[in-house]
């Protein structure tokens, strides 16, 4: 069952990156890029939770003439997740257990990391995560190679919780928050009338099918009701 749901987060995890690769504007490749990695962190706990690796076991790759030039892949999907002192980043790259420790190297600052893998499979890797969330203690942070993984363990310089992985992420989501959020609504020196219906009109905007029936139909009634009174008088 376990290994069902692996390959079928796989099979998506994969289907989304090509969908990233044809994307051409920015808020939709911010939108995949977190996807991909909400399903990377389920696709690595689940891995984790089938069968413990080794953290150090590293076979070394066998010497190979030189070659030409390797292309370089940059890499956008990876998981992560965090500890009090630990934010744990997880990236996916098959048979990076076989190649020897020097080629998988990261430069850190207290607001940025960079992950490089060299040769593996001819062709190179980079990661590159700017703006995080909160400082890091460089010092305190390393890396280890596990099977098909690589994990980066970024020291917290504070025992904050992180709600997201970098800034950009928190405005983004923070935006798209109070988009959903109703206008308030001023009640002072206003009329009562006029602040009802910004209500209604921020309600029918942001509503389903369903509330926008109900709030047209109000609006008739109210209406009807309004051209009855006038008759009468």
């Amino acid at each position: 069952m376990s290994n069902t749901k692996m390959n079928e987060l796989r099979s998506d995890i994969d289907e989304l990156k090509v969908l990233l690769n044809q994307a051409t504007r920015k808020r939709v490749k911010d939108l995949l890029s977190l996807e991909i990695r909400k399903l990377e962190t389920e696709w690595i706990n689940l891995k984790e939770n089938i069968k413990e690796t080794p953290l150090d076991v590293v076979t070394p790759a066998p010497s190979v003439p030189a070659q030409k030039k390797r292309c370089q892949i940059k890499l956008n999907g990876y998981g992560w997740d965090q500890s009090d002192k630990y934010v744990k980043v997880f990236v996916t790259l098959k048979d990076v257990q076989t190649i020897p420790k020097e080629r998988v190297t990261c430069n850190l600052t207290e607001k940025s990391m960079e992950l490089y893998v060299e040769d593996l499979d001819s062709k190179d890797y980079k990661l590159v995560i700017n703006n995080l969330l909160c400082p890091i203690n460089v010092a305190e942070s390393h890396w280890k190679q596990k099977t098909d993984m690589v994990v980066i363990f970024l020291a917290k310089s504070e025992p904050t919780k992180w709600s997201h992985m970098t800034e950009i992420e928190k405005k983004f989501e923070d935006k798209r928050s109070n988009r959903l959020k109703p206008e308030s609504v001023e009640t002072d020196n206003k009329d009562p009338q006029a602040s009802i219906m910004s209500l209604m009109k921020n309600m029918y905007e942001t509503g389903d099918d369903e509330m926008k029936r109900m709030i047209t139909k109000a609006f008739y009634e109210g209406q009807q009701k309004n051209k009855s009174n006038t008759v009468d008088l």
